[in-house]
This record gives C-alpha cells, sequence and structure tokens, in this order.
C-alpha cells in the first residue's frame, strides 16, 4: 500500500501487520505506560502527550484505537508505540513484535533505516568510549583537572561515562576513521561539521565530554562543556539526529530511572547531576539547557509522581522556575520548589547552583532543604513578597494584587482559602478582604473564558476543522458527509458495494484519497484492518481518522445514511465544477 498524502510506505508485509496487530491488543500495551479505568465500552486515563488533571484519553478495545479529547492526537497500537517510545514506524513494530515474541520479515527500505540508526547508537557509543579514554592521557590532563577542581571522583566520572576531546580540528574524526566509520556518518550523527570547502572538522573540540543515554542506556548524543573561560559557548550540545532529540531526553535519566526515592529532582547543569548522584541524590536529572518540555514532564512521570523543581537561584534560574510552574500546573505530577539560599560575597550577590551549595555545605543541608521543599504556590507567593516592599501600604497592594491573580486561578476551592489566608498574612490584612478579591478576580477570569468559548462555538466552520495544519478542508459540508461515509465503511465494510460515487468527487484531498484506498481494498478482497490502513497515514492523518471513528451517527439505517452522505457530497462537487446545466438539473431533481 502506498502513503495515502505524505504518509509511510509499507516495508512489511500487511499480513504481519495485521497479525501483529491482533495479537498486541491496545488496551493492555496503553496501560503499561497509563493507568485506565473503564468508563462504559472505552478506557480512559490521563494523556500520556500532554499535561491534564482530568482524563480526556480515550482507549477503544472494540476498535483498538486511542484518542485524546484535549490534544487530538491518536491512532492505533503502533501509533501508540511510536509516540511513547520516540521510535520509528519499523522500530515500533519490532519494538511490539519483540514483546509478542514474533519475527518481523525484513524489507531492504525497513533493513536500510534499522541498519542506519544501529550504525549511529554504536558510533555515539565509540565515540563514548574513546572521549572516557582520553581522560586518562596527557591531552586530557585539563579536563581531569577540571574535574578534581570541581570534586568529582573517578568513580563517578566512570559511572557517568564521562570524557573529553583534545585540542585540534579532526581527532575524533581520525580514531573513529581508525574504526570504520564514515565521514558522512560522523556528520549524520552530530559529531562532525561539514566545512564550508569541502571535508569536515570535529564538533565537539577541548571540552569535558557528558554522554547523553536514553532508558535502555543507549547513547543518543553529547554534551560538552569549555574548559576555557573565554570558550563559547559554555556547552555545546549535539544537533537532533536520527537518535537524538533534545525535548525528549534528560540528562541522567538512565541512572535516576532506578531511583528509590519519591521524587524526580530536576536541575539546570550536567554537572549539578553529576555531583548530586555522588552524593546520595541519584534522582537528579537534567533538561540540557532547554526549557522543560511536555515530553520530558511524561518521560519523568513513568517513574515518580512528584517532581521538585532545583535551579539556580539567578534571575535566569527564577524565570525557568516560573516557565517550568506553568507548564506543570496541569500535570498529574504533584510538584515542589526546592529554593537555594541567597548567597552574598563582598556585598554583591553571588549565584548559587547544586553543585556549588553541596560543595559548600554538604549533602545533610542539601537534604535538609531537600524535605523543606514547598509547593509551587507556596513559592510564588514567596517571590512576590520578595520583590514588594511590604512595610508600605504601596508595597502591601502590589503585593496582593499579584497574589490574588495567582489564588483566583486555582480550581480547588479549598485551595483559594488556603492560599488566600496564608498572602493575607503576609502582607497582614484580613483574609476575608483577600478571599473576596481573588472570588471577584475568578469571576472576572471565568467570564472571559465564557465569552472565548462562545466565540469559538459560534463559528462551526473553525470546530469544524481538523486539529492537523497539514489537513484542511475548504468545504465543511461535505466534508463532515465525507467523514461519515468513511466510517460508515469502516464499520461495515459490505457497504462499499454501493459506492460509485468517484473518489474525485470528494472535495478533501485527504478523505478522496482514504475513500477510494477503502473502496479499492474491498474490491480486491484486502484486509481493511484499522491498524494495516493507518500504515499508510502520517501522524496527523492517523489522528483525524481516529477522530473520525470515534465521532457518533444518528441512529437510522446505514445504508440510508451512506446515499444521503454520498447525494451530498454529490452536489457540492457539482457547485465547485461551476457548470450551470449541471446545477440547473440538480436543482430542478430537488425540486423533483
Amino acid at each position: 500500500m502506498e502513503p495515502l498524502r505524505g504518509g509511510r510506505a509499507l516495508p512489511i508485509p500487511e499480513s504481519f501487520i495485521e497479525a501483529l496487530t491482533e495479537r498486541c491488543d491496545i488496551a493492555q500495551e496503553v496501560s503499561r505506560y497509563v493507568s485506565l479505568t473503564k468508563k462504559g465500552a472505552n478506557l480512559f486515563g490521563l494523556c500520556p502527550f500532554h499535561n491534564e488533571k482530568t482524563p480526556s484519553f480515550s482507549v477503544s478495545p472494540d476498535k483498538q484505537i486511542y484518542h485524546c479529547f484535549g490534544c487530538g492526537k491518536g491512532g492505533g497500537v503502533i501509533n501508540f508505540i511510536m509516540e511513547i517510545e520516540n521510535l520509528s514506524y519499523p522500530e515500533a513494530i519490532r519494538f511490539l513484535a519483540e514483546r509478542a515474541g514474533m519475527t518481523v520479515p525484513e524489507d531492504g527500505q525497513d533493513q536500510e533505516l534499522g541498519q542506519l540508526r544501529k550504525r549511529m547508537y554504536a558510533l555515539n557509543r565509540d565515540a563514548a568510549r574513546w572521549f572516557h579514554s582520553n581522560l586518562s592521557s596527557p591531552g586530557g590532563a585539563a579536563a581531569a583537572a577540571y574535574l578534581e577542581k570541581r570534586q568529582i571522583s573517578r568513580k563517578t566520572a566512570v559511572r557517568f561515562g564521562l570524557g573529553c576531546t583534545l585540542e585540534g580540528w579532526d581527532n575524533l574524526l581520525r580514531a573513529m576513521s581508525g574504526l570504520g566509520y564514515t565521514e558522512d556518518e560522523l556528520v549524520r550523527a552530530g559529531l562532525a561539521v561539514s566545512g564550508k570547502k569541502g571535508g569536515a572538522y570535529d564538533k565537539f573540540r577541548d571540552r569535558l565530554m557528558f554522554p547523553v543515554l536514553d532508558i535502555r542506556g543507549q547513547v543518543l548524543g553529547f554534551s560538552g562543556r569549555a574548559l576555557k573561560e573565554d570558550q563559547e559557548p559554555k556547552y555545546l550540545n549535539s544537533p537532533e539526529t536520527l537518535v537524538f532529540a533534545k525535548r525528549r531526553s534528560l540528562f541522567g535519566i538512565n541512572l535516576a530511572k532506578n531511583t528509590k526515592r519519591d521524587s524526580i529532582l530536576l536541575v539546570e547543569g550536567n554537572v549539578d547531576v553529576v555531583t548530586l548522584h555522588q552524593a546520595g541524590f541519584d534522582n537528579a536529572v537534567a533538561a540540557m539547557g532547554t526549557a522543560l518540555t511536555t515530553e520530558q514532564t511524561r518521560l519523568i512521570s513513568r517513574f515518580a509522581h512528584e517532581i521538585v523543581l532545583c535551579y539556580d537561584n539567578d534571575a535566569a534560574g527564577r524565570k525557568a522556575t516560573e516557565r517550568s510552574l506553568d507548564l506543570l500546573k496541569d500535570s498529574e505530577l504533584t510538584v515542589k520548589v526546592l529554593k537555594l539560599p541567597d548567597r552574598v560575597v563582598n556585598g554583591v550577590a553571588t549565584k548559587v547552583d547544586a553543585d556549588d551549595f553541596i560543595r559548600m555545605n554538604g549533602p545533610e543541608a542539601f537534604e535538609k532543604l531537600l524535605k523543606g521543599s514547598g509547593g509551587g504556590m507556596e513559592y510564588r507567593l514567596l517571590q512576590l513578597a520578595a520583590s514588594a516592599d511590604l512595610s508600605t501600604d504601596e508595597g502591601r497592594v502590589e503585593y496582593l494584587r499579584a497574589a490574588c491573580e495567582r489564588i483566583a486561578a486555582l480550581s480547588s476551592s479549598v485551595e483559594r482559602e488556603v492560599w488566600s489566608r496564608r498572602a493575607a498574612e503576609q502582607a497582614g490584612v484580613s483574609p476575608e478582604a483577600v478571599m473576596r478579591e481573588s472570588e471577584r478576580m475568578r469571576k472576572r477570569l471565568r467570564s472571559g473564558e465564557k465569552k472565548q468559548y462562545e466565540r469559538a462555538a459560534s463559528r462551526p466552520a473553525a470546530q469544524a476543522q481538523p486539529q492537523g495544519k497539514s489537513i484542511r478542508y475548504d468545504n465543511i459540508v461535505s466534508a463532515r458527509a465525507e467523514e461519515t461515509v468513511i466510517r460508515l465503511l469502516l464499520q461495515d465494510p459490505s457497504l462499499s458495494e454501493g459506492c460509485t460515487l468517484p473518489a474525485e468527487e470528494f472535495s478533501s484531498p485527504f478523505l478522496q484519497s482514504l475513500y477510494g484506498e477503502i473502496c479499492r481494498r474491498h474490491a480486491e478482497g484486502m484486509s481493511l484492518s484499522v491498524p494495516v490502513l493507518m500504515t499508510g497515514l502520517s501522524e496527523e492523518e492517523a489522528a483525524q481518522l481516529t477522530q473520525i471513528l470515534q465521532s457518533q451517527d444518528a441512529p437510522g439505517s446505514a445504508k440510508t445514511a451512506l446515499a444521503d452522505c454520498l447525494r451530498v457530497i454529490h452536489a457540492e462537487s457539482v457547485k465547485r465544477s461551476g457548470d450551470l446545466s449541471a446545477i440547473t438539473e440538480l436543482m430542478k431533481n430537488k425540486r423533483g
């Protein structure tokens, strides 16, 4: 089967795909990652693909599909594994086949992609070993001295696979060439950079190297810290590659996943992670210089129910904390903030990170801070109080206005009362005054949300559009009928026998291709299994098909509904054609 519109080709026999998806029940596979509760015919849980507190993620055991009513993602069991495990299509099939005890038939294209990824993992592994070996060489003296200065032991360096690059432009290139890797492979793995005049040179030079591993222990990429004060940037990360995506990766997660602690501790830098693990805090991870992402919070939630934010105590760290709190507000994770104390040197406030604190105060002091971590709202109120002059009336008014805005956004009335009392105590006013003001702001907030919803609801055409930007409907009336035809045919393929309408009359290119494919497969006696059909779809197309299948039709005869929809599609096609005689004939038949 060819891709319908920008989807993937099917390099693996359909018979195998069908056998695999029959053996891999979607409810069973999803429940490995999501806690599901039965409601009617479907199962519901918190979506693993976006943060939410109210379950909108649905799994249909009958249809063998999943769909999130919040973020719009959907598909079959293969789509789910691709998304949750960050795998390509062939890799997801191999992943499921291994679980099911099945052997995947090899195909040239499939084999080539699989070999390319295997080759990249092998190259990263060999590069990591070479970096690590450099620490013991004369050329690694500066990196070894840096580790000693940061009090990082040899044992810890080995545990994290730390290493270093050497001075020069092509040391890694020459070392990996000696192992049989090509210049092109190093460039594609992000370990080398193509020169403007041809050739290539090492991407990482004169740096302390931190290999980034996934939860299965495979080396995805690297983060290199400058060893010279004037070297920029301070941290240099691998670019996005076939195996490495920063938004899905966390430095140290391969070790932190095994922690016995109840939380995952999120810090800013790689050195922070290494120092914390050495000090006994084996739950520390870092986001590698990027803002926390939804994908990273999903990864964290697989191993802990609580996240503790421990960013540096400078302006950038406070800003990162606020961003992370906003991202995590609808997450199922319990969120706490560990606030590192301020440090003043010669009258000047100096930044403190987790690494600094551990080295200056020891693990016991950090453990005390960790146990005293407060929730996100407590942190925000303390920050507001610190930025306002509470000794003046103007300062208290400024603080209370900002505090009430924060409190008003809380969904729980109990939480609003608790934090209203805390803010009132901080500012020296009555709790009733704060509660009244926060409730007034909440009503205004809810009124604005209601108006926004009503404006959206008053635009039915916009509401009918697919969430995927690559799929847009130019004719909503026809597209709605086309969706119903697709749904009816997949529910009862025998209805295809009554479909004489040419696919060209469909208004949506996506639905036109899907309709033509369904009719062709039925005529040739081929499978119309939804998981098999989805293998020819892009991610957005699979999600849209899932949404179509989740919709409910009005009660009545399926044949009658199909005939009605085909008439609508034909009528809209005639209107688009601009053929006056055909339009006149159509109107005459309508009156008849």
